[in-house]
C-alpha cells in the first residue's frame, strides 16, 4: 500500500504547534506520519513511533524513559512527535510533566479516541489541541482533474487514491488495518459477528440507523450493535450524523444517520463495484462524497457549528445542514428540476436558515426565484474550500 507519491496538505498545524500542543487523530493511513515527515520535518526535535514493537515495550514498562531521553538531549522549548499515542496512553502523564517543566509542545499522533479517553487524554485538560485528519479533500487533489468515477473507486485515503489498482490497495486497507484496529480495540469476543456487522453497516451507509434490523441479521442482540456502532466512532471509522430537530412546521425522525470516513472503504466493505451513473448507489456516493468535504472542512477550520441533516415523517428531506445557516440538498442530476428541490423549498418554509444549496452535476450555477442556489459541485467545492460558503 505504500506510494512514493506526497500529496501537500491544507491540514494547517505549524502555527498552532507555535503556541501549544495538538492531538492530531484520524483513521489509519490518512496520512498523519507522512504528513509530519514532509512538510513539519524542519521543526522536530524528537520523534517517537509507537509502533515500533521494541519502543513500545520498553515503554509500556516504564513511561520515564521519555523523560529520562529527553533529559539527556538537554531539549526546551521545541516540539517532540509521538505517534500512535494510544499503543501507551500512560505517556500522557510524562507528557503532562514535559509541557509543564520545559515548555515541549507535543504532536500526539493516534487512531482511536476510545483509548485515550481510557488512557487519560483528560490529564492534560486545556493544554492541548485537537485536530482530525481526514483522507484527501477537494484543495489537495483539484489539480489531478478527478471524476466522481475516479474518487468512486479509489476512496481518498491518499495511498489507494495513488494506487495502480485501487480496488486492490482498499482490500488490503480492510483486510489488514481496519481489521487489525478494531481487534486492537478489544471490545468484542464475537470478531465474526463484528465482521459481518462492518458489512451490514457498509450496505446501510448513508441511511438513518436502524439497530433492530442490523442485529436481526448478525445474529446478535440490538444492544451489541449499538456498541459496535460506537465502536467505529470511537476508532474514527465512522461518523455519525444527527437530525435536525428544531423545524416546528413538520414532524422529523430523531434518528441520526451514519457514514464511513471514506467512500472508497465503505465500498470494499460492501464488496460492491463502482455504480454507473444511472443506478441509485450513485447518488448515495455522491451525498458521502459531499458529506466528506463537508466534515473535513468544519474539522479543519474548527468550526463549532453542527453538521446535521433534515427529515420529515411526511418524507421531506435535506441531506445536509450547517448550524442554522445553510441546508444543503445534493443531486446527481445534470439538468434539476422542482423535484429535486422539494426537500429545500420544504424547509425554507421553517425560517430557519439563510442559504439554500442545491449541489448537482449541471455545468453552470444560477439562482431560482424562490432563492435557491444551484451549484455545480466543484463550483460549490471552489467556494467551500475558499470560506466563501460558510
Amino acid at each position: 500500500m505504500e506510494h512514493d507519491i506526497y500529496i501537500q496538505r491544507t491540514l494547517a498545524l505549524k502555527e498552532k504547534l507555535e503556541s501549544k500542543s495538538q492531538f492530531l487523530l484520524g483513521p489509519r493511513m490518512t496520512g498523519k506520519t507522512s504528513y509530519i515527515r514532509n512538510e513539519l520535518k524542519d521543526m522536530v526535535s524528537l520523534g517517537w513511533n509507537l509502533l515500533d514493537g521494541r519502543l513500545r515495550m520498553r515503554v509500556l514498562s516504564d513511561p520515564g524513559l521519555l523523560h529520562e531521553e529527553i533529559e539527556a538531549r538537554d531539549l526546551h522549548d521545541c516540539i517532540v512527535v509521538i505517534d500512535e499515542i494510544q499503543k501507551a496512553p500512560l505517556l500522557l502523564e510524562e507528557v503532562h510533566l514535559l509541557i509543564e517543566e520545559r515548555n515541549i509542545r507535543f504532536l500526539l499522533t493516534g487512531s482511536s479516541a476510545r483509548k485515550l479517553r481510557s488512557g487519560g487524554v483528560n490529564l492534560l485538560g486545556g493544554r492541548a489541541g485537537h485536530v482530525t485528519m481526514h483522507p484527501l479533500v477537494y484543495p489537495e487533489i483539484q489539480e489531478t482533474g478527478y471524476s466522481l468515477e475516479r474518487i468512486f473507486e479509489s476512496g481518498l485515503l491518499p495511498a489507494c487514491f495513488c494506487a495502480d489498482n485501487p480496488s486492490e490497495a482498499l482490500g488490503d486497507y480492510v483486510d489488514l488495518y481496519l481489521n487489525e484496529e478494531i481487534q486492537a480495540e478489544g471490545v468484542t469476543r464475537k470478531l465474526p459477528h463484528f465482521f459481518r456487522f462492518l458489512e451490514m453497516a457498509a450496505l446501510s451507509n448513508t441511511e438513518m440507523l436502524n439497530f433492530t434490523n442490523i442485529a436481526s441479521d448478525v445474529g446478535v442482540t440490538r444492544q451489541a450493535v449499538s456498541d459496535w456502532y460506537q465502536v467505529l466512532i470511537d476508532t474514527l471509522i465512522g461518523y455519525e450524523l444527527p437530525s435536525f430537530k428544531k423545524g416546528k412546521k413538520r414532524k422529523t425522525y430523531g434518528i441520526s444517520k451514519f457514514y464511513f470516513f471514506d467512500l472508497g472503504v465503505a465500498r470494499a466493505l460492501q464488496n460492491a463495484p463502482v455504480p454507473t451513473v444511472t443506478q441509485t448507489e450513485y447518488g448515495n456516493f455522491f451525498e458521502h462524497y459531499m458529506f466528506m468535504e463537508l466534515r473535513a472542512y468544519l474539522d479543519y477550520v474548527q468550526s463549532k457549528l453542527v453538521l446535521s441533516y433534515w427529515r420529515t415523517t411526511s418524507d421531506f428531506e435535506v441531506d445536509f445542514v450547517i448550524g442554522e445557516r445553510i441546508a444543503i440538498e445534493t443531486k446527481t442530476t445534470k439538468k434539476t428540476d422542482a423535484r429535486d428541490y422539494r426537500g429545500l423549498k420544504a424547509f425554507m418554509e421553517e425560517g430557519i436558515c439563510s442559504k439554500y444549496l442545491l449541489v448537482c452535476c449541471e455545468e453552470r450555477p444560477r439562482k431560482l426565484e424562490n432563492g435557491i442556489e444551484v451549484m455545480p459541485w466543484k463550483y460549490f467545492l471552489d467556494l467551500l474550500w475558499s470560506g466563501k460558503i460558510l
